[in-house]
């Protein structure tokens, strides 16, 4: 028999991974610090709706459960913008509507995951599991609720707790982590009276206002989900709007639409929990036969909608590994922290720059125009131009690719709308020489376009 695996945490790319491994033969024991959220009501952890896109599908696909996400998401089409006079601007994510993401539930996703590999009879779940150390092939844990310690054999671990992971620490590898000065907190719009939706369904709703914003996603029961990002200190902060008047003021004079939506506004946000964003950059990834995967390797912003499908991508590509070594765990996890620590570390920074994007730029006229101007050579060259957005989340190409293929776009754009004003105004026969010159060499080297 297969030996046994241990896995820490049964988050969404824990239970996902555990899922895999058990598909190969292995007999796998998880252990989650929280209680199991299927029978307890407790929050899935940072609550922000995941969007769900290709690479997450791609690796669901591999576990056939593809089709059953899908079919607890709603797809987003595109961005709509509120302005701060109440217009409204559609910005699409795509080419059309083939081109989409899907908002999803993180809790609903994670008891899909958590059931399907309990599922298979190879898995265990131990909650209320805190792990208190790791050394030498060997684990301790302390259950949260009797306050017993115990320790097991763990001679391959993974850990996959988050990242404020607890492995890591216990392993003692290098990290580098930046917290943003900015925290966010979760609203509610219900659905509308006698059902449906009160806002358009297939868009991620997005109220910038500069230095701060407001976004909604939808769930399949008409309801949305809504974030609120803010400095924690400062004029306009979190720490300023303490206080149910306080807060309907700052919604009356900052997102006047938003703020009918929201039954009880004030005493909502007042008792929401205020929560952290923090980029994890973790070096190496592995120490012997201890991995760390998703967020405990490379925890990144939400911004780009990428935290779970790139954890979901972590244990696809340590599926691939495994494939050609077999269990040679400790070159198997050392060969996948080497492949996949750079593009991790480019979409937590795509993450960051796309944080200022939503929140700023897409009021902006100049951005507007790009967009514009974006989605014209898309139509006229779409067998050679395709968007940092589009890399990052309608293909699978590394992200370290789709990166560096935003820097030439963004050049370009730059270039293009120098002198124009409108997108009919720009050049496309010179916009085509610069593609073929400067972008379709990086893209055909990395198999993006034939």
């Amino acid at each position: 028999m297969a030996e046994a695996l241990t896995v820490v945490g049964a988050g969404p790319v824990g239970s996902l991974l555990a899922l895999f491994l058990a598909r190969r033969g292995h007999r796998v024991e998880v252990y989650e610090r929280r209680p199991d959220m299927r029978r307890v009501g407790i929050s899935a952890g940072r609550s922000i709706n995941l969007a769900v896109s290709t690479r997450g599908l791609y690796a669901l696909h591999q576990v056939d459960l593809d089709d059953e996400v899908l079919r607890q998401a709603v797809p987003m089409r595109g961005r709509m913008v509120h302005g701060a006079t109440g217009e409204l601007h559609f910005l699409r994510y795509g080419r059309d509507d083939s081109e989409f993401i899907n908002s999803m539930s993180r809790g609903e996703l994670n008891k899909l995951l958590m059931t399907q590999a309990e599922g298979t009879g190879r898995v265990r779940i131990h909650f209320q599991q805190r792990l208190l150390g790791h050394h030498a092939g060997r684990a301790s844990f302390r259950d949260e609720e009797s306050g017993e310690d115990r320790e097991i054999a763990a001679p391959v671990v993974f850990g996959s707790d988050g990242s404020a992971s607890a492995l890591r620490a216990a392993l003692g590898l290098e990290v580098k982590q930046e917290v943003l000065d900015f925290g966010y907190k979760e609203l509610t719009i219900p659905p509308a009276p006698g059902g449906g939706f009160s806002l358009e369904p297939h868009a991620l709703h997005i109220w910038p206002r500069g230095n701060f914003m407001l976004i909604a996603l939808p769930n399949v029961d008409g309801s949305f989900t809504c974030t609120l990002f803010l400095p924690f200190e400062g004029e306009v902060s979190f720490a300023a709007i303490e206080g149910t008047a306080a807060a309907e003021r700052f919604f009356a004079r900052t997102f006047p639409d938003a703020l009918p939506l929201i039954p009880q506004l004030g005493q909502a946000l007042g008792e929401a929990p205020l929560g952290k964003m923090v980029t994890v950059k973790c070096s190496p990834w592995s120490r012997g036969s201890a991995l760390l995967i998703g967020d405990a390797a490379h925890a990144i912003v939400p911004f780009f909608g990428q935290g779970m499908n790139a954890g979901f991508e972590d244990c696809t590509a340590l599926m691939e590994i495994l494939d050609r070594t077999g269990p040679d765990w400790p070159r198997a996890f050392a060969e996948l922290g080497e492949r996949r620590k750079p593009d991790a570390d480019a979409i937590a920074d795509l993450a960051v720059e796309n944080f200022v994007e939503m929140r700023d730029k897409v009021a902006d006229p100049e951005f507007v125009l790009w967009k514009a101007v974006e989605a014209e050579l898309q139509r006229r060259f779409p067998g050679e131009y395709v968007s940092r957005y589009q890399l990052v989340t309608f293909t699978r190409v590394p992200y370290l690719v789709a990166q560096q293929a935003g820097r030439l776009q963004l050049d370009l754009l730059r270039d293009l709308t120098r002198t124009a004003r409108r997108a009919e105004d720009v050049d496309y026969s010179r916009a085509h020489a610069l593609i073929q010159r400067n972008l379709l060499p990086l893209l055909r080297l990395h198999g993006v376009l034939g």
